[in-house]
This record gives C-alpha cells, structure tokens and sequence, in this order.
C-alpha cells in the first residue's frame, strides 16, 4: 500500500550528489522542496545546492544521520547498495522502490524480468566459466556482446565478440565474475522511453527519443523522434507499463531500445531520471526531473508534451567556450561544476526549436563550437 509524504515543503534525501542530483534540486526548488544528498565524493555537484553528507552508502550508521527529518528518500543513479535502499524503506518512503532497483543491477535478472513480462529482448545466456561461454557463443552465435552482469556503465565492462578469436581475449579480461552475453543487434535506431508514475498510479510518457552514442557514451539525444510511427510509440508505452505495473513502481523511469524493421527490442532499463531525458528542461512542457519530484511526493504529473524539436548535445570531457554556444539561436548550456577529464559528463546543451529543419542547421553550428574545444 503506498503512503503520502508531508505535503508542505518536503525534506527528499537523495543519494547520490552528481549532475542528475543537482538537476532535481534546481527543478525542486520552485515547488518548495528541500533537499539532503548523501554521497561518498566530497564536494560532488549537488553540493553546491543543498547538504551534502559524505560518507559511504553502506555506513549504517551514515544512513541513519542522512535519513533522520527526511520526508522520503530517491536516487540518482541505480548502483547503490539494495541493502542501504532497503535500510532506509523502515524508516521514510522510498521511490522509486528497493524491487526496481534490484532487477536493474543485474543484466541477466534483468533480461530475464522483461521476458517474464512478454517484453522482447535480444537473445541473451548467463555466463559464469570458459565452458559457459564457449556454450553460449555456440548458442547465440556471433557477433554477440559480452557484459559484466552488475556495473558496467557508459561502454565500460563490455566487449564485442565479431569472431572466435575474439572469445579467449575477452574472456581473459573479464572472466572471473558473473556474465551475461548477448546477441549483436543490427539496429536502425537506437530510442529511449521516459516514462512517470505517480504515488496513486497515474501515468505519463515522453515521446520517444533518438539516441546516438560513441565509444560508449551518449553524445546525442533527440526529441521526438523524426519518422516514427504511432504504433511505434504505443509499443515502447506498452512495454514501459509493464514494466511500471509490474514493480509498482514510482518515479521517472527510462527504458532503453533498438529498433529493428519496425519493431522494439528492450535492452535495459534505468530506474532515475535520465541522460536521454534532459532535454525536457527547456523542450517539454515538465521537465523529467520535476516530474519525477512530483511523482514520488504525490503531487499531479505534469504534462509530457513537447515544446517544438530538441536535441541535447552532452559535453564530454572538455568545455567549449560559453560565448560562441550561446550565440546559437534556441541554445541552453547547463554545466555540472566538474573538472574536466577524459571521458567525464561535464554537461550539456540543449537546443529547441519550432523547425526541425532549423534545428538541424543549429546542431551543426554547435556540434562544430563543440569538437573545437
């Protein structure tokens, strides 16, 4: 049975204090919200907005100081402990539940939750010895991915299998730990769906957003998709309400999938507000992240349509100058406050217009600004 929190001027604690953290504070403020972040790396984002407490997440004793006064508890990323999460359930509310973010920290639990659920995923075996993979790779064939079962994240923990003789080195890095392979999709596209539900069940979708990565990471998002079909949306909206329904869950929820001659494999899920998502701040009538607030302290979901085109441009290890993004018509630059470093999110642009023509030639202007950096 789901509870309520205070009404007035909620204390939500948050664990986790990077960029995703910072961007619920900002979008948290205005309705009156206060916040408390628990995070093991001083000084991290969030910091910068509202307490942060340092300290590890598995400190029972760090939880107990972070959970005190708080009216409910979310997260901004889903490798935290299920054990802290489920700690901190005894003692304020907790969204989105400890069951989602169980079946999220594990590939193969995962894929085997969305196939419970009639959900379509590529074909996938568990692997846990050279003997298992080598059986595997006889059963998907090849080309196929191998993954990390927990972890792995932004293209880490994988590794492409084309051939045979690919088998034995991937096996050496990364044997010795649970394992999951999966076949090689031969995608269109690559989409997310953000979906929301409230504390009393109701439920809202984004329009499905085109994702385009390198080396790993997200670099483009955008929103919605040009070309896609209603059946196409109504299909990653049934997929997502399983999903939602079946966890009871609450909160932002983002599912990520291939599309494959007109239809949608799921890859995974990631119980938070999203990479792909933040394009909602200036390209949506409610942003996710407001949306997720709202949705975990029992307030209506806000209104999912988008406002025009968008694209979100993630910074990537190095910051352009603010001037020349900013000369861009329809540009939004949000920086985390990170240092720069290979490979690290240090921000994003997002760029909306009412022409998706415009935005084409926009994007251009500014991925040229971005690559010069």
């Amino acid at each position: 049975m789901m509870r309520s929190p205070t009404p007035d001027t909620p204390l939500i604690g948050i664990l986790g204090a990077g960029q995703l953290g910072r961007m619920l504070a900002l979008a948290g403020y205005p309705l009156g919200m206060r916040f408390r972040f628990l995070d093991p790396t001083p000084a991290s984002p969030a910091s910068h907005l509202a307490e942060q407490l340092v300290g590890s997440y598995s400190d029972h004793d760090m939880l107990e100081r972070f959970a005190d006064g708080l009216d409910l508890v979310t997260y901004e990323f889903e490798n935290v402990p299920v054990d802290a999460v489920r700690l901190l359930a005894e003692r304020t509310l907790v969204y989105p539940p400890p069951g989602a973010l169980l079946v999220s920290q594990d590939r193969f639990s995962e894929k085997s939750f969305f196939v419970s659920q009639g959900i379509p995923v590529p074909a996938f075996a568990e692997v846990g010895s050279r003997e298992g993979l080598d059986a595997a790779v006889e059963k998907i064939g090849l080309p196929a991915v191998l993954k990390t079962r927990r972890f792995g994240y932004d293209g880490k923990g994988q590794a492409v299998l084309r051939s045979t003789d690919d088998v034995g080195a991937a096996w050496r890095a990364m044997g010795g730990q649970p394992l999951i392979l999966e076949g090689f999709v031969p995608f269109e596209r690559e989409l997310s769906i953000l979906s929301v539900r409230a504390v009393n069940g109701q439920v809202a979708f984004y329009p499905l957003v085109e994702n385009h990565h390198r080396e790993g990471i997200l670099r483009l998002s955008l929103a919605p998709v040009q070309g896609i079909t209603a059946e196409l949306q109504q299909q990653a909206e049934s997929y997502a309400r399983r999903v939602l329904d079946a966890l009871d869950y609450v909160g932002v929820l983002a599912i990520e999938l291939f599309e494959v001659k007109g239809q949608l494999l799921v890859n995974e899920m990631a119980p938070r507000v999203h990479n792909s998502g933040h394009w909602t701040i200036e390209g949506a009538e409610t942003s996710q992240f407001e949306n997720h607030l709202r949705a975990i302290s029992g307030l209506p979901i806000g209104s999912t349509a988008p406002v025009g085109y968008s694209a979100t441009l993630n910074l990537i290890g190095a910051l352009p100058d603010p001037a020349r993004v900013l000369e861009v018509e329809g540009a939004h630059l949000h920086l985390y406050g990170k240092e720069p470093r290979p490979a690290r999110k240090l921000g994003h642009i997002t760029l909306r217009t009412n022409d998706p023509a415009v935005l084409g030639e926009r994007l251009a202007r500014l991925r040229d600004v971005v690559s010069k950096t």
